[in-house]
């Protein structure tokens, strides 16, 4: 701010400038910011993990744990929830069966070193990677292994894991500082396409039983963007056609959104996608929202969400949302 002193002036004249902003929201679409925001406001502490609470997952000012209620609608919101799917509703890609989501598991500094190779090698962390003699992999194609260092509080990620042979193998790997904001080189994949960490992005029972979920959640769909938007770093979509998604695209529940009608499990998950959202992470089915199964949870109570289509969510304008320092 300037300030202009005037000597010799008996009457000062106060003038007042409001200024509106006009940025450009998602892919160049205008729209106004509110004044006076702030990047990250109204945020919890940083989430944790049982079994490493004193490791945070990402800082409080990273954007998977920034509130995002406050923003506004992307211009073109209403072109992308039609692409993704107007009248399709959210499915909990997650449950009861130990078969079914991402699991992730706690290691320490102790746990072995493991060589990987990878087949997308040079946008792979070429790391000693901490894989236990059991360790925890998505069933089903995909095959990620999420591994956190509670000693070093260092997240490891794999897509297509596999070992033949005592020697270990796995499309691409990333790891990540879990107390630093720091995001992959440009155009780089890791064990998501959009070259996010995917441990930041899951529900969890712990949360779930809690009642607040603090984070924003991580979301696919089956059609995507030759391009991504922060804090995605990569792409994996069809064509660069303005009415697909692009990867890092960010979608919340709309704010009018009766939650009451929910168990108190499912209120947590639907209250979350109201002020954190989800962000579009991987190409898969349209609306299939990422957590760790657990025996714990209850597989109808979930179930209670599917009545959540696409015409009650909205695209967020998240021009200007950057992770902290």
């Amino acid at each position: 701010m300037h300030r202009l002193a005037h000597r010799h002036v008996a009457t000062v004249v106060l003038v007042l400038v409001v200024a509106v902003m006009l940025t450009p929201g998602v892919d160049g679409a205008v729209s106004r910011l509110q004044s006076g925001g702030q990047k990250h406001p109204g945020n919890h502490p940083a989430p944790t993990l049982p079994g490493a609470p004193g490791c945070p997952v990402f800082p409080g000012t990273n954007v998977w744990n920034t509130r995002i209620d406050g923003r506004l609608v992307a211009s073109n919101s209403a072109t992308l929830i039609t692409t993704i799917g107007l009248d399709r509703g959210l499915h909990m890609d997650f449950g009861s069966y130990a078969g079914y989501g991402i699991p992730y598991q706690i290691v320490t500094g102790a746990t072995p070193r493991s060589t990987v190779a990878f087949d997308y090698s040079s946008e792979s962390d070429h790391v000693g990677y901490p894989i236990p003699a059991s360790p925890l992999i998505e069933g089903g194609s995909d095959r990620h292994i999420l591994l956190v260092d509670r000693d070093a509080c260092r997240l490891y990620e794999l897509f297509n894991a596999r070992k033949s042979g005592g020697t270990w193998a796995a499309g691409s790997g990333a790891t990540w500082d879990m107390r630093s904001n720091a995001l992959r080189p440009a155009g780089w994949t890791s064990a998501d396409a959009a070259g996010l960490p995917i441990l930041p992005g899951l529900v969890r029972y712990d949360e779930v039983a809690a009642g607040v979920i603090a984070h924003a959640l991580r979301f696919t769909t089956n059609r995507t963007r030759t391009s991504y938007i922060y804090p995605a770093r990569h792409q994996a979509g069809e064509s660069g056609s303005l009415s697909l998604p692009p990867m890092g695209l960010r979608v919340r529940l709309k704010a009018g959104y009766d939650t009451s009608r929910f168990s108190p499990e499912a209120r947590a998950i639907a209250e979350a996608l109201k002020r954190y959202g989800m962000i579009l992470a991987d190409n898969g089915s349209p609306w299939y929202i990422t957590g760790m199964s657990d025996p714990r949870i209850d597989d109808d109570v979930m179930h209670e969400l599917d009545v959540i289509t696409g015409r009650s969510l909205e695209v967020v304008d998240t021009t200007g949302l950057v992770n902290g320092p």
